[in-house]
This record gives structure tokens, sequence and C-alpha cells, in this order.
């Protein structure tokens, strides 16, 4: 059954008290890192040497919150077309995983980091492309504009946050991946299709907040 907003805990209470207030330790995450390899406990071919990288999370604080989400573009070589968080490589001059996201978000889809304020940290999700993400979640203001990167992001839109955090909308699906059965979550919404990374962060967010 769809969660009615009334039903759902106040998001702003639940994001101070139950995400991290710092990014997660990149050596404490690889320990028992989540991610795409998580749901089928496929093994970790050690040592991890992943890349780091950051996406902003971003919560439009609307009457109903929501998510801002993008889709990324099709000329590009990786996960063209897909639906994504605005974010991307740490860079070294970065000087936090905040300062990386928000540098992505106004590369990508000029989301000025004015309208950003810092929430909390989820959890390190590792990806199948070898990179340890760290997810920031942040309050956007409704007043936000945007000036898209069409080289990369082909559009973006968002989704009511009561739906993402809706466990019935948390589809477990399946597809073939280097010849073996992998299940993953989607999000189907709109004819726009959650699904991967964007979705395994969506689900650690609902789990975060909104599980004993």
């Amino acid at each position: 059954m769809r969660l009615a907003l009334h039903d759902m805990p106040d998001f702003l209470t639940l994001a101070a008290e139950r995400l991290r207030p710092e990014p997660p330790d990149p050596d404490e995450a690889l320990a028992n890192p989540r991610g795409d390899h998580s749901l089928d406990d496929v093994p970790l071919a050690h040592p991890l040497q992943p890349k780091p990288a950051a996406v902003l999370v971003p919560v439009v604080m609307r009457e109903q919150p929501t998510l801002l989400l993008t889709e990324r573009s099709s000329q590009l070589r990786q996960h063209s077309g897909q639906i994504a968080f605005p974010g991307g490589r740490v860079d070294p001059t970065d000087p936090s995983i905040l300062a990386a996201a928000c540098r992505e978000a106004q590369e990508e889809i000029g989301l000025d980091r004015r309208f950003i304020g810092l929430l909390g940290y989820l959890d390190a999700y590792l990806s199948t492309t070898n990179y340890l993400v760290m997810p920031v979640v942040a309050r956007v203001s409704p007043s936000y504009t945007l000036d898209l990167n069409a080289d990369e992001v082909a559009d973006t839109f968002e989704v009511p946050l009561s739906f993402l955090m809706d466990p019935a909308r948390h589809e477990l699906h399946s597809r073939e991946w280097k010849g073996r059965l992998r299940r993953y979550y989607a999000m189907p919404y709109e004819g726009r299709y959650i699904w991967g990374v964007t979705a395994g962060i969506i689900r650690n967010l609902y789990e975060r907040l909104y599980t004993p």
C-alpha cells in the first residue's frame, strides 16, 4: 500500500536523528561494503581499490518533499539514459565529499550551492564499475534554478518522497550480467526506470530513516 504523507514521520526530524553526521570512513566501508553485490552475496575480489565518488541526494523541501533526479544523456559512453543523482568522481582538489557532490551538481545541472543545505550522509555504496560512492543527503530550496549540461544530462525530474519511501514500490528485478543472474532494486515511476546504484541508494535512505 502506498504511504500517505500523513503516515510518514517528519523527514527532517528523522534525517537529523538517523543520517550520518560525517561521511563514512572508506576503509571501514570496504570492510563490509553494501552495493550492487549485496542482494546476491556476490564474492568480492580483494584487495578492493575502488575510485572515490560522491553524489548529491537532493530533497526538495516542498509541502510534499520530493527527490530531484537526472536522466543521463544518451551520448554518454557509460550508463547513457539511466536515472541518476547528480554526482561523479571525487577530484584530488575537492576539499570534502560535500564539496565534490556540490561541484558535480553545479557542473551537471547548474544547481548552485546557495540552494543546498547539508542534512547528512548515507552508507557508502560500492558499484560494479568500481566506484565507492558517498551519498550526500541535502535539503534543496524549492526556488532552485537549473542550467543543464546537455553533454551529460538530458533531463531532470522530481519524484515524491512518499512514493520512494514506500517499500511496496521497491521492486526486485533481475537480469543476466557476466554469465549469472543478478537481482537489483527498481522503482518505476511514470515511465522512468529508476534502478541500479540510484535505487540502491534510495533503498538505503528508506532503511536508515523509516525502518527500526
